[in-house]
């Protein structure tokens, strides 16, 4: 007679958990050998050419011919392909200079004025350096640079132009060193710097007149409103339920009877407001819109500059809204196409930083003309209802923009506000002209734009 042994159920337990250790260890290596594959050949990406993986692949293509069929001169030409790859790999070893730093010593220029970037090399280490080239990307360009050997405590110091010519922020660096072999097979960069950005602003003037011409009504003066409580004495009336005792006046109470109440006009700081137009169809080149962003610019900065109260606008793209329904529609109605309720156009805008002159300008860097920005008038009418306390209001637009549409948008704005339109054309003539109680103002170079507001002086 036989007998079974039956394996022990500690065993079994053991035996499974050894089995799950190990295929868990086998994932473990299958992934860091991934990752190890996966990252070599990214590197094999990054530094050899095309033209080194052509040579790659017609060296494995000559050894396998060669010691397959016997061709000996096959087999020597792959061997020869294999060592030109491994002296182009060699030419790549180190990482040449000890340090590259990238600087802009003046962060923010503007349009036409000269802007440089501060490269400097250097090599504290104890092997001479053998020289190597450096690319810095500024804007769209590649500006190369080749460093010269360099000693022990060596230095090299050079200088970037960047161009000005147009508003905009470009984007310089990162320098990065450029090594490459003699025949091409290998390349190799090494970034050695961040990306550091230049603000190109808008050309601006210095404006004179708003110092002068709307400094009573910036400062706060009494208006028509009456108020109980304020600095401008206006009357005395009697007293009613819910005023506020601390301004009885007392003698005048004594002689009438009755408790009498001081009265005051309201006053108020005003806000100036900056409209720029950002339609494209309202402008008939680029030369216009430069121009406007200038003007608008210009009035802005002055008004940071006197500490007055300042709201700029620009018109943005209209957003479809949904609107919402407020009551069922009957069992037998027809049911609209397409389920929901009708799309109507929003108008949009954008306001840019006022807290200091320098962000207003970096904001002003990247505006640009849009096909599909909302109107002037829409853009004003948003402006109103989103904006307190205006009382000027600048609307800068260009020359193609119709005077009725400038009075369109006039008309949008809260009654009170004094409007004055500025219209931009290049090399055009200036004008000045009131068309139902609207200042247009026509201006062709930016500095027009000073005896232009010089009109204004008066309308405080």
């Amino acid at each position: 007679m036989t007998f079974q042994t039956r394996t022990s159920i500690p065993e079994e337990a053991a035996k499974q958990g050894l089995l799950a250790v190990t295929i868990a260890r086998a994932v473990v290596a299958v992934r860091q050998a991934a990752s190890v594959v996966e990252r070599w050949t990214r590197a094999g990406r990054s530094v050899v050419t095309p033209l080194g993986w052509g040579v790659l692949a017609a060296s494995v293509v000559a050894l396998v011919l060669g010691y397959g069929f016997g061709w000996l001169e096959l087999a020597i030409l792959g061997w020869g392909a294999v060592v030109v790859i491994a002296l182009a790999s060699a030419w790549l070893a180190g990482r040449g200079a000890g340090a590259i730093e990238l600087s802009l010593p003046v962060p923010r220029v503007a349009v036409g004025e000269s802007a440089e970037a501060h490269l400097v090399a250097r090599n504290p280490g104890r092997r001479r350096f053998s020289g190597a080239r450096i690319e810095v990307p500024v804007g769209r360009r590649v500006v190369s640079r080749f460093v010269p050997a360099l000693p022990r405590g060596g230095t090299f110091d050079e200088r970037v132009a960047i161009p000005t010519e147009r508003r905009g922020v470009v984007p310089v660096g990162p320098a990065r060193t450029v090594r490459a072999d003699p025949v091409g097979l290998m390349r190799r960069e090494i970034v050695w710097s961040e990306v550091r950005m230049l603000h190109v602003h808008p050309r601006t003037i210095a404006v004179s007149a708003l110092s002068t011409g709307f400094l009573r009504d910036l400062e706060g003066s009494p208006t028509r409103d009456l108020t109980a409580s304020d600095i401008a004495f206006h009357a005395l009336r009697e007293y009613q339920p819910g005023d506020d005792r601390r301004y009885i006046h007392w003698r005048s109470s004594a002689k009438t009877g009755t408790f009498m109440v001081r009265q005051f006009e309201e006053t108020r700081r005003s806000r100036l407001m900056v409209l720029l137009d950002l339609a494209a169809d309202a402008y008939e080149d680029e030369e216009d819109f430069e121009l406007a962003v200038s003007v608008a610019a210009s009035i802005g900065a002055r008004a940071i500059r006197d500490a007055r109260s300042l709201a700029f606008v620009v018109s943005g793209r209209e957003r479809p809204r949904r609107e919402a329904v407020t009551r069922r529609a009957p069992a037998a109605a027809t049911p609209v196409s397409g389920g929901g309720a009708p799309r109507r156009r929003q108008p949009a805008i954008g306001e840019l930083p006022t807290a200091s002159r320098d962000r207003l300008l970096d904001a002003l860097c990247l505006v640009e003309a849009d096909d599909r920005a909302s109107s002037l008038a829409d853009t004003a009418r948003a402006a109103a209802e989103s904006i307190s306390g205006v009382s000027l209001a600048f609307v800068v637009t260009g020359g193609a923009r119709a005077v009725g549409d400038l009075r369109q948008a006039a008309s949008r704005l809260p009654l009170g506000i004094e409007t004055v339109a500025v219209r931009c054309s290049a090399e055009g003539e200036a004008t000045a002209r009131s068309v139902g109680g609207l200042s247009v103002y026509g201006v062709g170079y930016l500095e027009d734009l000073t005896a232009m507001l010089a009109r204004t002086a008066s309308v405080a």
